[in-house]
């Protein structure tokens, strides 16, 4: 497509090259005999992208560095975008079912949204996939132009070739009297009056303001990229934290996937009164909710953190009252209020084990819901937790199961063993909860089980020994270390648009044979103040020119 070609000005120029890089005359026959405006984009220079004899990696970059296909990726991704927006995605959900929600919300269109995997568009491969294109196609891009370019910027010549200035848009040619040394000396004041840097070489001048506004669109794809990076790293671990968890009250729980617990010191809530209801919430039929704070302890584990048969050594780092809009901040993790339960639930009991025979009482055994002991100790016997039913119910198939990952009606399976008992042991089902015991008849159960009477059985003679936790708050936490990134890459791009839009390159080169003048101009914005300047300019040369009369075109001769 192109060939090495050597001007008569004696410069080398590369493969590729449209104008030459140091005096600026059309290289191709073609462009040599043509009248048109020159395409100033990158002063003549070529690009890789234009390489006439490709091989695959040119082809791959080829693909990469089209604005064509740049486009299209960026509307993929804006569609996929607006698909995510349909239905609310699984992120944002708290302990609901996403196979059936959307089934039962949305019927069958839900259905198949949460099917097409939809419901997560934000995280799919295919999702992320679109961004590292756009990401690569905005890399390859800004390199296929930002090196012709700056190779233009940084090797111009300041006397150009004729035909170069003659093929300008805005263009100028007279005759002058005046020694041209002379003239071009003069003109150097008005020209920085200007604000142009002018550089001089004998009867030849190039003046030029506000180069750095070229680089604004790169200057966009830097931050572009930033930003991009910034967001795909949030999905490494670590970097992005985002998860709803319920702290019971009077509890220590570890934040998941950090090294920090949280302990939910105490909650409270205060609700409007009849006459306290705001306007908009008198129709709710329901108790609106004035104030609810959580007083939270956050803890850093300083040790056996990760040995499970140890206890964690906790040490406090930070202590506040949470409440909606008022988080706790603490080294970047958040904890924002987001709901509470006032609904009671068992979070431990401590029942005896009792003789049915005799009635002796063998001794307390103390059943956490959440952290549950494995085995206990009451009197001569040994008590093994052999299932744990956090919700009881029963399957399909008439089998116990947990419905829940709540305490609803919490059960429990022992395996006892010790005197009088059969060698294997028998196998006892316990509900902490009296209504449960009934509902699902406890001792019938235990009868079926045994084969027997019932020999033993854990009784509770007061409530003393049932630890009630009064109320949930469920806590939004959130750690996004790559936040500041994405401010970056977002105040990058706004600097970006700032220079390109506010600032305009402009160039004036003025060249003279014998006593002939001629000044071409280019400027990659704002065309009708740029004429004005340059017509202004040479007012001040006592050359009355119109301004209409730059235009390619319209020159005066």
């Amino acid at each position: 497509m192109f060939q090495n070609t050597k001007c008569e000005c004696g410069h080398q120029n590369p493969v590729g090259t449209v104008l030459c890089e140091a005096c600026g005359k059309p290289l191709l026959e073609s462009e040599a005999k043509s009248d048109e405006v020159l395409e100033m984009r990158y002063d003549g220079m070529a690009r890789r992208s234009q390489r006439s004899n490709p091989n695959i990696i040119d082809r791959i970059w080829n693909f990469f560095s089209s604005v064509k296909i740049a486009v299209y990726m960026i509307v993929f991704t804006l569609v996929g975008s607006m698909l995510g927006t349909i239905y609310p995605q699984e992120s944002t959900f708290l302990n609901i079912d996403p196979s059936v929600y959307y089934k039962e919300t949305y019927g069958q269109l839900g259905h198949i949204y949460y099917l097409l995997g939809l419901s997560h568009t934000y995280e799919s491969w295919w999702f992320i996939l679109l961004l590292v294109l756009i990401g690569a196609s905005l890399v390859i891009c800004s390199l296929d132009r930002v090196l012709p370019l700056y190779k233009a910027l940084n090797k111009q010549r300041i006397r150009k070739h004729t035909q170069f200035l003659t093929r300008q848009r805005l263009v100028y040619q007279g005759t002058i009297e005046e020694a041209p040394e002379d003239w071009i000396k003069k003109a150097v004041t008005p020209l920085k009056k200007k604000g142009y840097r002018v550089h001089t070489q004998g009867d030849a001048l190039l003046a030029e303001k506000q180069r750095f506004s070229r680089w604004g669109p790169y200057v966009i794809h830097i931050g572009l990229i930033i930003f991009l990076l910034a967001v795909l790293a949030r999905g490494l671990p670590g970097l992005n934290l985002d998860e709803h968890v319920a702290f019971p009250e009077g509890e220590i729980k570890k934040i998941p996937n950090t090294s920090m617990y949280l302990q939910n010191e105490q909650f409270n809530v205060e609700f409007y009164s009849e006459d306290e209801v705001p306007e908009q919430f008198r129709n709710l039929n329901k108790t609106v909710p004035k104030l609810f704070e959580t007083k939270v302890v956050l803890y850093e584990c300083t040790a056996d953190c990760s040995d499970l048969s140890k206890k964690p050594q906790l040490a406090e780092v930070a202590r506040h009252d949470v409440r909606v809009n008022h988080p706790l901040n603490y080294n970047g993790l958040k904890a924002y209020q987001f709901d509470y339960d006032l609904t009671p639930t068992i979070r431990s009991v401590t029942p005896d084990l009792v003789n049915t025979k005799t009635g002796e009482v063998y001794g307390p055994i103390k059943i956490d819901m959440v952290d549950t002991q494995r085995t206990f100790e009451a009197g001569p016997y040994k008590l093994t937790v052999k299932e744990k039913f956090m919700d009881f119910g029963l399957d399909e198939n008439g089998q116990p199961k947990s419905k829940s990952p709540s305490p609803n009606a919490p059960a429990f399976l022992f395996l006892i063993k010790g005197p009088d008992l059969p060698e294997e042991g028998i196998q006892y089902l316990y509900f902490a909860k009296q209504i449960d015991k009934q509902r699902f008849q406890q001792d019938a159960i235990n009868q079926q089980l045994i084969g027997a009477e019932i020999p033993l059985q854990l009784e509770v003679d007061s409530m003393d020994k049932v630890d009630i936790i009064q109320s949930v708050s469920y806590l939004n936490i959130r750690v996004d270390k790559a936040m500041p990134f994405v401010w970056v890459g977002a105040g990058i791009v706004m600097l970006g648009l700032v220079m390109g839009f506010y600032w305009h390159h402009r160039r004036i080169w003025i060249r003279f044979d014998d006593k002939q003048l001629t000044l071409g101009g280019h400027t990659n914005k704002n065309w009708f103040g740029f004429r004005r300047e340059v017509a202004a300019v040479l007012k001040q040369m006592n050359l009355e020119v119109e301004e209409k009369s730059l235009d390619n075109g319209g020159n005066q001769a």
